[in-house]
Order: C-alpha cells, then structure tokens, then sequence
C-alpha cells in the first residue's frame, strides 16, 4: 500500500467520533479525505471513468483531491445526504437519485479499497428482522420476536409470553413534535395497550430478557471490545448518566457467532448489544454497522480509537 494513499472518510460535519480517528491518522502522516454527501455538489466533485482496469478518477474537496484508483480505505459513518435545495421539487428528486446511484454507485466500486462499512452492506444490516435472523443463524441467543401490523397477534403474542414483552421501533427517523426531536423508546407494553392502531403499519415485539446488566462489543476488523454496562434501565441509551462501565471478555460462543454475523453480512465493523441474564447468558439485541463507539475508551481505558485507525490505515495488510 503507498503511503500516499488516501483514508476517505464519509460523514457529516458533527462526528466527533470521526474527528478522533483523523486526528490519530493524521498523527501517523496517514493522508485523509473527508467529506459528507451532502456538500455534493456545491463543494464537492467528482470524476471517474470506468474501463476493462477499473475505476479511475479523481474525487475533490476545496482542501483535498482522491484518486479513486489508489484509495487505501472508506470510511462510512453517517452522512447527511444529498440536497438540492436550490430546485424544484420534482428536479431536485431527479438530481438527488442522479447523486445517489453516480456518485454513491463509483464510492461503492473503489479498487483494491477496505471498506468500513461497505455502504450496500450497511444497508443490509440495517433491517432488525434481518439482524436478528442472522444472529439466529450465527448460534446467539435471540428473545422471541414478533414482526407484525396484526393487532391480534400482537395481543395473543403479549399474553403467550411468560414474562414481560418490549415493543422496538424497527428503525430511528428523525421524528418531531412542536419542533423538538423526539425518540420511539423501548418500553413494555401489555395486551390492553394494543389497539387497532397496530394495523397501520409494522411493528416489532419481543419477549425482554430478565437481564441483570447490559454488554456493547465493538469488533473493528480483530480487534473485539467488550464493556459490561450497569444501570437500573430498560434501555441504558436513554440516560448516560446513570451508567457505569467495565471491560469485561464475552463467552467463546458469543466471540465465534460475532465472527459468523459480520461474514454473514460481509461486514469488518459492529457495534453489538447484549442482555446478560441472571445465569450469565448473554441475549443478542441488536448489531449496528455505523454504531458509536468513542465514548466507550475514556470510560475503560481500552485503545478504540487506534484500532479503529490501525483498520483504515490497514497497518496489517
């Protein structure tokens, strides 16, 4: 790999996570590229012809230039997106989908790149039903799901369990009420709760783990970090303050099944959350292929941020 070989770097302005890596790559004399798909195309460009040897061209920013037949490694976090705010809306529709599959088409079909994440695989590993089957598949124990818009099946799933079912929003949209961004929280929810409602769209139950702590490992590439959590909440991400932390090494089950989640996805990065009940068995929740991970290394004194730089920098291969 020449040294001269970019990093690119795929996220929006606010990624303070990102800034921490650039800042370790940069430390290295590693040359970075960062942009977000929203500055596409005011100030960003691209040019890339595609030929019996591949992808070539070059991809600018105001401060950087990438030639895309000589990128060491992508880095996709958490773009804003494409806008043309400056057309009408039927144009900007049409410009928006041009943007997507041409320029999001060509930083998908780097040569020789190491992708973290693949943005197609990202993609896929975005769909919880999905998740959960693979994780299924992969040998971790996964609480009984149910995936429905049937408000009977969902009461008859509710009373069938033998303890409390959780209601998930199967995803997390920017949702707003008198201007403040709110979240879909998990929450139990009883049979009498569910009303006719539920036939409007998808939703996602599942029996809650009687867990006594929480667990999020982050696998970057080999490297496999584990922090047990301990609060007193249903779901630690609603309140930061009350969390404790310390590393903690999981079950050689659980490291062999996170081994076959990511091939099964195609993924080299995850962010992994785990029940861990009153036996000690550790319950797959979910996996996110863009997941936050910084916060975690002042609290445990693990070195996340120079792996996650020895991945893209691809100091092992």
């Amino acid at each position: 790999m020449s040294p001269d070989a970019p990093v690119l770097v795929v996220t929006n302005l606010d990624d303070p996570t990102t800034d921490l890596v650039i800042g370790e790559l940069h430390g290295r004399g590693v040359p970075v590229v960062r942009f977000d798909s929203g500055d596409f195309p005011a100030t960003l460009s691209v040019e890339a012809t595609i030929t019996h040897a591949g992808v070539t061209g070059s991809l600018s920013t105001p401060t950087r230039t990438a030639n895309l037949a000589h990128v060491r490694s992508l880095y996709y976090r958490r773009p804003s997106g494409f806008c043309f705010p400056s057309l009408d809306e039927q144009t900007a529709r049409f410009a928006v989908t041009q943007a997507r599959y041409g320029l999001g088409g060509i930083l998908a079909s780097l040569p020789g790149c190491l992708y973290v994440n693949h943005p197609h695989r990202i993609g896929d590993a975005e769909f919880k039903p999905s998740g959960l089957a693979a994780a299924v598949d992969a040998g971790f124990r996964v609480p009984a799901t149910l995936v429905t818009s049937d408000p009977d099946a969902a009461r008859a799933f509710v009373k069938n369990a033998a303890g409390p079912v959780i209601y998930k929003p199967l995803s997390a949209p920017l949702y707003r009420i008198d201007g403040v961004s709110c979240t879909v929280q998990v929450q139990e929810v009883t049979a009498d709760q569910i009303d006719e409602t539920v036939a409007g769209t998808v939703h996602l139950f599942q029996h809650a783990v009687d867990k006594t702590v929480d667990a999020r490992v982050t696998v970057m590439g080999t490297n496999v970090f584990a922090v047990r959590i301990d609060s007193d909440l249903l779901d630690w991400r609603t309140d930061y303050t009350r969390l404790t932390y310390s590393v903690v090494t999981p079950p050689p089950s659980v490291t062999e099944a996170l081994n076959a989640y990511l091939a099964h996805f195609g993924l080299v990065f995850g962010a992994f959350d785990f029940a861990v009940d009153r036996q000690g068995q550790w319950w797959f929740l979910e996996c996110n292929p863009s997941g936050q991970w910084a916060w975690l290394e002042p609290e445990t004194g693990l070195p996340m941020v120079a792996a996650m730089a020895d991945l893209l920098e691809r100091k092992n291969g």
